[in-house]
């Protein structure tokens, strides 16, 4: 299987400092981290039982591997491939950080067992970097149906049989990450919640419903959202409160880090296209692209959305710069704009953008619409934000 190009640079962020890099399993971190700093890097690999051992025993031996590794060939920097596994080793990293100036990538795939433990994050010796799963810009010949049905995963979209790769995947994220951590007491709880959060994906949050529907408290769905979020799966996206002629939400609205997972948690067969669940995984497709570019480019605005209590909404706003409304629609209508309307009226918000499969790209006032071809390249080529 054919590896693809990938956007982050991590010898350029290594360049500055020390990093973290997370990203979910499976999103390449490993095949970056060989493509990018397999000559430069001395890489210790924690998922390798002997090493694990060996360091979760000493964390002090860390050094003295170090020096092993690089007494033939001097090696720019350090790698410590998934840190969760043993997050004693930070105190060995700071120290070595502040003694001998060694740079460290320092990637995992789950941050709880970091902040379970209250281990020593570097005070800021290390600045945070993330990987994704593949972005439109990443992938030649983009075909945007397969994306939408299948998600990005590396393995996953370049694969013949991706159904069989996703189910896979979702089994050893439940078998490795939830049951062996020991994450949840009530696992059939867990996999109704997961089922449940798949279908009301790219949805605000309803923590009382969803807990009556898997018979657990709000608190304990509450719970459950934060696993997916410090495991990586899914983050909640906030709400963009500034507005004063409609009052805003104050719930968040939740997505899963990758299309193809989270149609497989909710047993999704087939993607139609003319269906309100192809729609609501074309706005997932966008908001994976805009919190891919913002992280991947490290710009400062916050990734949110606006709704009001009237049900006007906006699927993206970032910063106080740009309004982004997503329709799967072929032919928009005045009426797909009403929710761009309303934030205008604010006056608080520079610009907006509509997306869609409408062919011909248009532009009135401060409002842009543009095919998600369009939208795309305007992306990532550093035009729209």
């Amino acid at each position: 299987m054919s590896t693809l190009p990938r956007f982050l640079n991590l010898q350029a962020l290594l360049g500055k400092k020390s990093h973290f890099l997370f990203g979910p399993r499976s999103t390449g971190k490993t095949s970056l981290i060989n493509s990018e700093l397999k000559s430069k890097a001395t890489v210790i690999n924690l998922l390798r039982v002997p090493i694990m051992t060996r360091l979760s025993s000493d964390p002090g031996e860390l050094e003295s591997i170090i020096d092993a590794e690089q007494a033939a060939v001097k090696k720019t920097f350090v790698v410590l491939d998934e840190i969760q596994k043993v997050p004693a080793l930070l105190d060995e990293v700071h120290r070595l950080i502040e003694e001998r100036k060694i740079r460290f990538l320092l990637s995992g795939s789950s941050a709880r067992k970091l902040k379970a433990t209250g281990v020593n994050l570097l005070g800021g010796r290390a600045w945070i970097a993330n990987l994704f799963s593949l972005t439109c810009h990443e992938i030649p010949n983009f075909d945007l149906d397969r994306y939408l049905r299948y998600g990005g995963l590396p393995h996953v979209y370049l694969s013949d049989y991706p159904d069989d790769e996703l189910q896979a995947y979702v089994a050893t994220y439940i078998n490795e990450e939830i049951k062996m951590e020991g994450l949840v007491r009530k696992i059939p709880a867990f996999l109704s919640f997961l089922r449940m959060a798949a279908l009301t994906n790219t949805q605000q949050v309803n923590f009382t419903k969803l807990g009556n529907d898997a018979g657990v408290s709000a608190t304990t769905i509450r719970e459950y959202y934060g696993i997916l979020e410090d495991t990586l799966i899914g983050v909640v996206l906030e709400p963009w409160s500034k507005s004063k002629k409609r009052k805003a939400v104050s719930t968040g609205k939740f997505y899963f880090f990758d299309t193809g997972v989270c149609h497989t948690l909710a047993d999704t067969k087939a993607l139609d296209r003319n269906s309100d669940l192809y729609g609501r995984s074309f706005e997932h497709w966008v908001f994976m692209e805009l919190r891919a570019y913002l992280s991947y480019t490290q710009r400062k605005e916050k990734l949110r959305f606006w709704r009001s209590q009237d049900q006007k909404e906006v699927d993206f706003v970032i910063g106080d710069e740009i309004g982004i409304e997503v329709k799967s629609t072929k032919k928009l209508s005045s009426a797909h704009y009403s929710g761009i309307h309303a934030l205008q009226e604010e006056g608080l918000v520079k610009r907006f953008c509509m997306v869609s499969h409408e062919s011909v790209n248009t532009k009135k006032g401060n409002v842009l619409s543009l095919h998600w071809k369009s939208f795309a390249q305007k992306l990532w080529n550093g035009e729209l934000i």
